[in-house]
């Protein structure tokens, strides 16, 4: 066994408990260490919910003259991207925050509001970061899990609810599941929730159900009710930007906003993203293809993957949750071993589940196609 160092032993002696009891989030691997690993030449990426299409045709004339500016700090505070936020959603720009990524802006909210012993209530399975900030700043986490249907439970909600809370936070759709909260059950479960608290809505996958019938108006409903809210989108998913590290908040009002300007780095979001999120915002047209794709595709795949007897979430995202009947980390390697990248579950109760995002035409088929063999491999 190798001995651990004294610099470690200080590390370790000097840590904060609370950050040296964190799991570390899942961020999957890259292209470059599977081919380095297996040898394969060709990868399809189904780990992360990118975008098949890639970025708008406008974020490369966005980008081709940057160079020219890279000695110069971006704007600290956003404020042309803001103001095209504000055109695009009716929330003023003064309650608008941009973060790098939208899982900064979650960071933010944690270093502002929670102290330890607070508690935080969300999904069970989650977004690894809706539990691990939290987690960070000494909160206690309440999961509250997904029924049998793999559809969210109201019913553990109003139970999980009836204790104070200084957060709730939740992904509608969900992710990693798939599965939406329609406008009734999503006024229940906000009407369900603390007085005294504040809301967090996670809307990544805003973009691929926003048209449907039933998805609630967050931004209609929230000012409805006298707790503080906010509305997290990105341009990672449906805008192609996941390489850039573009996401943005939504907040009931401007005091949010000052207040996470106070806990974020003064140059969060550098100029690339900055004008390659300008440049994705105008493109409505290439959203819309984006998010067609994908609706075709989702229905397809889903379709497929219950013919081989698997069960398949409800998803109204980018992507597909399902159970592949074995521990899924043995699966997802073996899938490596083909060029394919999915993602594992690893939380208690859903290790044998597998998030698989809608890829290209060719990744999707390559994907089912080595799933069907793999599959009979580890069949007995």
């Amino acid at each position: 066994m190798q001995a651990i160092s004294s610099a470690a032993q200080a590390v370790r002696r000097l840590a904060r408990r609370q950050a040296s009891s964190l799991g570390a989030y899942n961020a999957g691997l890259s292209s470059e260490a599977v081919r380095n690993r297996y040898g394969v030449t060709e990868i399809a990426r189904l780990a992360s919910n990118e975008n098949p299409l890639g970025a708008s045709p406008l974020v490369q004339q966005a980008l081709s003259d940057l160079a020219r500016h890279s000695g110069v700090y971006p704007d600290p505070n956003s404020q042309a991207l803001r103001a095209e936020i504000a055109t695009l959603t009716g929330i003023p720009p003064q309650q608008v925050v941009i973060g790098n990524g939208s899982e900064n802006i979650l960071e933010m909210l944690c270093l502002a509001f929670i102290n330890p012993g607070d508690r935080v209530v969300t999904l069970l399975p989650s977004f690894g970061l809706h539990e691990i900030y939290p987690r960070m700043m000494g909160a206690e986490v309440t999961l509250v899990a997904v029924n049998q249907a793999l559809e969210f439970d109201l019913a553990a909600w109003r139970l999980a609810l009836q204790r104070p809370a200084k957060m709730v936070v939740f992904s509608n759709p969900s992710n990693p599941v798939g599965c939406m909260l329609g406008r009734d059950d999503f006024l229940q479960l906000i009407a369900a929730v603390p007085q005294d608290c504040l809301l967090v809505i996670d809307e990544a996958y805003y973009e691929y159900c926003a048209d449907q019938a039933d998805y609630p108006d967050s931004l209609a409903l929230l000012p409805l009710q006298a707790r503080p809210w906010i509305v997290l989108r990105t341009c990672s998913k449906a805008y192609g930007l996941a390489g850039l590290r573009v996401g943005y908040g939504l907040a009931c009002d401007a005091e949010l906003v000052a207040l996470l300007d106070r806990v974020r780095t003064p140059f969060n979001i550098n100029r690339a993203a900055q004008n390659a999120a300008l440049a994705a915002l105008r493109d409505r047209q290439h959203v819309a293809d984006s998010v067609a794709w994908v609706s075709e595709a989702r229905a397809a795949m889903a379709a497929a993957l219950r013919t081989l007897g698997l069960q398949v979430a409800p998803s109204s995202a980018n992507f597909l949750f399902f159970d592949c009947g074995y521990p899924s980390e043995r699966i997802a390697e073996a899938l490596l071993a083909h060029g394919i990248i999915v993602k594992p579950w690893r939380e208690a109760g859903y290790q044998r589940f597998i998030r698989v995002s809608i890829g290209s035409a060719v990744d999707n088929r390559r994907f089912l196609v080595s799933l069907r063999q793999v599959l009979a491999e580890a069949a007995p």
